[in-house]
């Protein structure tokens, strides 16, 4: 397919044209269970260190109170804390991944979203609208450039994500479909974010801009600031700069608001990369049926998608951070443990010298032939057993999809960690409830804990 013309407009045209009648139930559901896992991730973000070091920051400029920092007493202007929220939310890989394009679709959109609700009377039902369908044109811009886009170095959560909010926010001010398309263009001149930055603090700059650039977008375009009539398919707009040699352009118009991507997400019970988790899965499972002590293993051989080579083959970490992608640190810290939770990726478990020694002994090997979602495992003992199993798809996948429970028992677990005495339950509540609710900025203000 030749490039099309008049990609941007029809973006912005779907964006005005869509009510909440013409979404489906489905999607409303799943546009509640994004928020909910979000809040989940945000709450135990919300103390990181890279968190509070930015937080320092932006405090020292912000001179006015006017929205919520997810978690926390603090209130900033909105720009900064759809920043902020938004670095809490993706800050240990513990969020939504939208598997086609390994895009983290909520980060960007959601704390752009909720800050533009302190600003403005927004309801729930406006709020779920606007999300979904900043969710669909991230998405689908996404699957446009992937892979390559991702391979080049391209934060994709990021570069995708600034568009995906300033179409949300976009919405949720009423643009029309000139505005739409400015506030489209003054973010696509926004992008950013590398790949290189991951397993670092660094990469939560990139995350926090695209909500807080995507929000301001949309607010300037809502002002007059006017923007390139083709922000996306223009001769030297965003595809030509940021997009592989031959994208998919056929993926943005495909079925246009008749199919959804937010269908397409899923939900991490590990705070790794999505592509280590059928890794995890296949290491608890065979630890649990066999004995595997560490110091009879001769060899573990990992085989899946050659993404998962390519984002997670990292033997050398010396950080937490740095762990959250690194396949052969997940692997023995799952063996020694039992189980990868936020203390498995910590910087006291990658010094740990049996997990040391155990990273050692994990080879990746690449295989075209096998998904993204699923992964091979095969442990070679010192005295010859071999113990193998292949996981076809990971727990949280959409094969394996987390129930509405499990979303909320990772919430509650994830706040206990956080502030044992803070209960989340209203919270909850309050989200399931949310197309129902008038004020939807009443959702993030419950994060905050009352004592």
């Amino acid at each position: 397919m030749t490039r099309p013309s008049g990609i941007s407009r029809t973006f912005a045209e779907l964006i005005v044209d869509t009510t909440w009648e013409r979404l489906p139930e489905r999607v409303r559901h799943e546009a509640k269970r994004s928020i909910l896992n979000f809040m989940a991730t945000a709450l135990a973000g919300c103390r990181e260190d890279a968190v509070e070091h930015t937080l320092a920051s932006l405090a020292a400029f912000s001179g006015v109170e006017q929205a919520t920092v997810i978690g926390r007493t603090e209130r900033l202007d909105a720009l900064s804390a759809a920043f902020l929220n938004a670095a809490s939310g993706n800050v240990f890989d513990f969020d939504d991944t939208h598997l086609r394009t390994v895009i983290h679709p909520t980060a960007p959109i959601l704390p752009a979203l909720f800050a533009l609700a302190e600003l403005r009377s927004v309801s729930g039902r406006e709020l779920l609208l606007a999300f979904a369908l900043g969710v669909e044109i991230e998405c689908r811009v996404g699957n446009a450039i992937s892979p390559e886009h991702y391979a080049r170095g391209w934060h994709i959560t990021s570069t995708c994500g600034c568009l995906g909010a300033a179409a949300a926010a976009g919405k949720l001010l009423s643009l029309d479909a000139d505005q739409l398309i400015w506030s489209l263009g003054s973010a696509a001149t926004q992008t950013g974010g590398l790949v290189e930055c991951l397993g670092t603090p660094a990469k939560s700059l990139s995350v926090g801009n695209a909500a807080r650039n995507g929000l301001w977008s949309a607010l300037l375009a809502e002002r007059g600031f006017r923007g390139p009539p083709a922000p996306l398919e223009g001769k030297q707009g965003y595809f030509n700069a940021l997009a592989p040699s031959a994208p998919d352009w056929s993926a943005l118009t495909r079925e246009l608001g008749e199919t959804w991507e937010l269908l397409q997400n899923t939900y991490k019970p590990y705070p790794a990369g999505i592509v280590v988790h059928p890794v995890i899965d296949a290491v608890l499972a065979l630890r649990q049926e066999h004995v595997l002590a560490p110091d009879n293993i001769e060899r573990i051989v990992v085989r899946g998608h050659p993404l998962l080579a390519a984002r997670t083959d990292r033997p050398h970490v010396t950080s937490g951070r740095e762990a959250q992608v690194s396949v052969q640190h997940s692997v023995a810290a799952a063996l020694l443990f039992g189980e990868a939770c936020l203390a498995q990726y910590t910087d006291t478990c990658v010094r740990d010298p049996a997990a040391l020694a155990l990273r050692a002994k994990v080879q990746v090997e690449r295989d075209a032939g096998i998904a993204v979602e699923a992964a091979a495992l095969r442990i070679e003992m010192k005295d010859g057993t071999v113990h193998a199993l292949a996981v076809p798809a990971a727990r949280g996948s959409l094969a394996r999809p987390l129930s509405d429970s499990e979303i909320e028992e990772k919430l509650h677990r994830l706040a206990a960690g956080w502030c044992p005495t803070h209960d989340v339950q209203p919270l909850i509540d309050a989200v399931w409830a949310l197309d129902r609710a008038a004020d939807a900025a009443a959702v993030p203000r419950l994060t905050v804990p009352t004592i």
